[in-house]
């Protein structure tokens, strides 16, 4: 770093003896910027690019803050957000995001997409994967499916398909080291390297599923060439039918984040195929049960393809979802809840993906609030059944009534400890 800065290393150098950079991003699906500005509990600090990004007051505990819990932002790290702002225009189209978790910029996509088109946010670690797909639940993201594959199987299934693939490569993550200590102690010039080799793999895999005319977006959360530059450079020599259209290093002494990679390419005019559908599975005794809890739920019926798996869970198929059945699925659409045969049991997935549709709600102050997410007990002048309950007019889960009290049904991995 000496050698490539310069003059610059100092400030570089000295840019780790400050705090690390934290930042929000507001979840448009859910709330504008305007009103979440007006409304904020917890103080903002500047903004971030020209989206609803802004930086945070450090020592802010906004992990666990009632707003967060009900989808209303997400907290992405600075020079994160930035490079998300990149992707551009994306409403109606087909979006792949190859290296999603844990959802950051899979969520600003979706928002961005505004329920048009349809993104594929994949993970290939199983685990990572179910977090990718809580922060998708959590936003209320209903055009998307959450797949853990690897880069070459998904090539082998959508060839030429998407109009935009984000590659947010896994990396050497030297825009960490003050994030996640480990990031320090792991790194070395071999990781580099293997790093290298990684990215040029998931990159051939990408280039595969890009349709003609596509954008492609590949970034990292590190700064060594070799991961950088010397990558999109020798991806351009290898693909003459992909041009650079801007690149950019953002290092931490001259961003207020921790740094980011960031290369945008588009791809010449070719072949755009349509694809398969999602196949519907019905199940019409499942879907009786769900209509009828809906006209109680909502006071109407619910339109939408319904399908339901043979574990029983239904969801509702988002219009564009193409053909995933060759791909682990790990979340698709809303899922609705859960038929065992008898009786329909809703999803939290379905109160989160809730605007102010529900006619059945508790509506909680935020202390009050509070309390729900620790799993308590409340008391409502409710008739007998389910019913969502809200911090302000915002969801926040499942509850179900009771001779005037409130069975709490948020799922226990998503309940507060203190």
């Amino acid at each position: 770093m000496q050698e490539r800065l310069g003059k610059e290393f100092p400030a570089f150098l000295c840019s780790y003896d400050l705090p690390a950079r934290r930042g929000l991003r507001i979840n448009t699906l859910k709330i504008s910027p305007e009103e979440f500005c007006r409304r904020a509990p917890f103080p903002l600090g500047e903004t971030i690019g020209s989206d609803p990004a802004f930086r945070y007051v450090e020592g802010e505990r906004l992990g666990a803050d009632v707003w967060h819990n009900a989808g209303l932002f997400y907290l992405q790290e600075p020079s994160a957000a930035a490079v998300a702002q990149e992707i551009g225009e994306c409403r109606g189209l087909r979006v792949l995001d190859l290296c999603a978790a844990p959802g950051g910029k899979a969520t600003y996509i979706a928002a961005k997409m505004a329920g048009e088109g349809f993104l594929v946010a994949n993970e290939i670690i199983p685990a990572r994967a179910k977090v990718l797909s809580q922060n998708v639940e959590r936003m209320g993201i209903g055009s998307c499916a959450v797949t853990c594959a690897s880069p070459e199987k998904l090539a082998e299934i959508f060839p030429s398909y998407f109009d935009l693939v984000l590659v947010d490569a896994p990396c050497s993550g030297e825009g960490m080291f003050k994030k996640e200590p480990n990031a320090l102690t792991e790194w070395s010039e071999e990781n580099v390297l293997m790093c290298a080799r990684r990215q040029r793999t998931i990159l051939g895999a990408a280039k595969r599923m890009l349709a003609g005319g596509g954008r492609l977006i590949y970034s990292t959360c590190t700064f060594a060439e070799e991961e950088d530059e010397w990558q999109i450079s020798e991806f351009l020599k290898e693909n003459p039918d992909f041009f650079l259209v801007r690149e950019r290093k953002l290092y931490p002494h001259e961003f207020c984040g921790e740094g980011h990679f960031f290369a945008v390419l588009n791809r010449g005019e070719g072949e755009r195929p349509r694809g398969r559908a999602f196949p519907i599975r019905k199940d019409r005794a499942a879907e009786k049960a769900f209509f009828e809890f809906s006209e109680s739920f909502f006071g109407k019926p619910q339109k939408g393809e319904i399908t339901t798996l043979p574990d029983g869970r239904m969801f509702l198929v988002p219009e564009n979802a193409p053909d995933l059945s060759a791909v682990h699925v790990v979340r698709l659409g809303v899922e609705l809840g859960e038929w065992d045969g008898k009786h329909f049991r809703p999803a939290h997935a379905l109160a989160m993906s809730l605007g102010t549709e529900a006619q059945r709600k508790v509506t909680l102050s935020r202390e009050e609030a509070t309390k729900y997410l620790r799993g308590e007990e409340l008391s409502a002048e409710l008739p007998d059944g389910w019913c969502v309950v809200c911090a302000e007019e915002f969801p926040l889960g499942l509850g179900k009534c009771s001779n005037g009290r409130v069975k709490n049904h948020l799922p226990k991995g998503l309940r507060e400890i203190h």
